[in-house]
């Protein structure tokens, strides 16, 4: 488990946009994490867990509506019940945001890299249900 990454790719919508100019908001990043945070803790123990914390964040990059990203995890430590992540936020696609053709849009070659954490989760011993030997 400790070399499987999880990746979720979504489009980034105007209702996600927060700010004036159609940025996103930094806590959608923190989302993206919690859901991949919760894919790799229902693969490791069978259980979504609790995020107990982020011990690290950094927004490096704009995201706007319209930016399509890719958030990824992987668990670098298993404790008892604590589990310790580390994620990404990639911009993948993103809008050439020209008033002229408003659906233009460009592949990044290579990815950008928008955000990045680290943080801890919790399984609690009674809510692991997968045996070590049963995990994907």
């Amino acid at each position: 488990m400790l070399d499987e990454t999880v990746m979720l790719r979504v489009r980034l919508s105007s209702a996600d946009a927060h700010y004036a100019g159609n940025l996103v908001d930094g806590a959608r990043m923190l989302q993206l994490f919690g859901d991949v945070a919760t894919e790799l803790l229902i693969r490791l123990d069978g259980d979504e867990g609790l995020f107990c914390a982020y011990d690290r964040v950094t927004f490096l990059a704009p995201v706007y509506g319209g930016d399509y990203v890719e958030a990824t995890g992987r668990i670098v430590h298993i404790g008892r019940t604590s589990r310790r992540m580390e994620f990404q936020v990639h911009k993948v696609i993103t809008s050439l945001g020209d008033p002229e053709q408003p659906s233009a849009a460009r592949v990044l070659t290579p990815p950008q890299l928008v955000a990045e954490a680290s943080g801890t989760c919790v399984v609690p011993l009674e809510k692991q249900r997968l045996k070590k030997s049963e995990t994907i």
